[in-house]
């Protein structure tokens, strides 16, 4: 199989977008499948009939066509013409002032539509944020979503049929799970069936990001230290950063500790959320988590790629997809993401914050024999008066009340398929 037999989500976006005249750009981590995802769609248009040009800025003998906006006018002129065509620019953050290039072609209002990808978002999306105002259309690409992993495994069979199967085949979802808990969802991972094999393509993408993305894309010097960096915070996904703890255990200053830290969530490797606080006497109010965006590239830099046995280490894997889904499932809502935690140390995994309400979530991956509401949801529903809480667990399904919040006990799969509107009533 090829990465061509993954359906993603974005590509069906990218599709209904591909008319506009905004320049499309893919951005995401390297190996998520941008460039797959670009080859599909203009085979999609050359099955169509309509004109395309693919050039690659990782390819020797494409990169003089980007000389100059003359020099990519004439090339593209070459290959399809003077008339309407489709020209897709891939790795376009190679090319120096990739945001001012494009503007530069757009301003000469040629009848093409521009569809460029790039690794990382340090040194592509800060060169188009002011240079393409209003002139793009950004798509993130990550790896495969839970989503986008179950559907993939059970051949597309159940996909309007989720609820059913995830209720029937118990043991096939739960291999599933564990699976993407320890393997995460790199295309080309996936893909492999075996687990050296597996194993080999993660080194390929680890050891990619970090010498080429990293050492040649952001110019860090220390590059020992930042992939010791990444191997820290693959050990405290989930906990409470401590910065200063962290440049001392590094051996490197405070400044560059919180500048790689950038940098790994610039790069899409990791994102960190803030913590929710209404009184900073008594609940952090400063001090970040982090979650990572791919479940294998964490378990690589923690040297257990394939091998997260343990209940507390699948617990905190467990965690880790638990944000993932709901980062995407609350994307474009203008909600945000935080954690709970007060000076006496009492916790909530989540807390989605919409500005107008909260839903507190706790996670817990084990075997819940009854809906007892966790402790720390106490203490939180009696400050904030939350009109309802969430536990994702392994396996129960039920409803409390704590005061006057619902408390919903329910699964990662009841998670992945519910309508997760922050404002809706209970």
């Amino acid at each position: 199989m090829s990465p061509e037999t993954i359906k993603r989500t974005v590509l069906e976006e990218i599709k209904r977008d591909i008319r506009r005249e905004e320049v499309a750009f893919l951005i995401g981590p390297r190996q998520a499948g941008k460039t797959t995802i670009m080859k599909i769609v203009q085979g999609e248009l050359d099955t169509a009939g309509e004109k395309t040009l693919f050039l690659s800025l990782d390819y020797d003998h494409d990169r003089a066509h980007f000389a100059s906006q003359q020099s990519l006018r004439k090339k593209i002129e070459l290959e399809i013409g003077s008339g309407p065509g489709f020209v897709f620019l891939d790795e376009i953050q190679r090319r120096e002032n990739a945001g001012l290039f494009l503007k530069g072609m757009q301003d000469l209002g040629l009848p093409y539509k521009f569809i460029a990808s790039g690794s990382g978002s340090v040194d592509l999306k800060a060169k188009i944020k002011e240079s393409m105002l209003g002139r793009k259309r950004v798509y993130e690409v990550y790896p495969l979503s839970l989503r986008e992993f179950v559907d993939f495994r059970t051949g597309y069979r159940y996909s309007d049929r989720l609820t059913d199967f995830f209720a029937l085949e118990k043991t096939r979802s739960e291999d599933l799970l564990l699976e993407y808990l320890n393997y995460g969802g790199y295309p080309r991972v996936v893909l492999e069936a075996e687990a050296r094999e597996k194993l080999r393509v993660m080194d390929e993408i680890y050891q990619g990001y970090i010498t080429r993305d990293i050492a040649y894309l952001l110019k860090v010097e220390k590059i020992d230290a930042y992939g010791q960096l990444i191997k820290t915070l693959a050990d405290q996904a989930g906990k409470i950063i401590n910065y200063s703890e962290l440049a001392t255990t590094l051996g490197i200053s405070l400044p560059t500790v919180k500048n790689y830290c950038w940098y790994a969530e610039e790069t899409y490797i990791l994102r960190r959320i803030a913590p929710f606080f209404r009184n900073v006497r008594s609940e952090i109010s400063k001090s970040p988590s982090v979650y990572f965006s791919d479940l294998g590239f964490r378990n690589y830099a923690l040297g257990a790629l394939g091998h997260v046995q343990r209940p507390d280490d699948l617990g905190f894997a467990f965690q880790n997809l638990v944000y993932l889904v709901l980062r995407e499932k609350l994307l474009w809502s203008g909600a945000q993401i935080h954690f709970w935690r007060t000076k006496s140390k009492t916790e909530i995994d989540f807390v989605i914050d919409t500005g107008r309400s909260v839903i507190p979530v706790e996670v817990k991956y084990k075997e819940l024999p009854k809906p007892s509401p966790p402790r720390p949801l106490d203490g939180f529903t009696e400050k904030y008066r939350p009109a309802r809480c969430l536990v994702v667990n392994r396996s129960l399904r039920a409803t409390a009340r704590l005061r006057d919040t619902e408390v919903r006990f329910l699964t990662i799969w009841d998670l992945l398929l519910e309508d997760l509107d922050p404002d809706r009533a209970v």
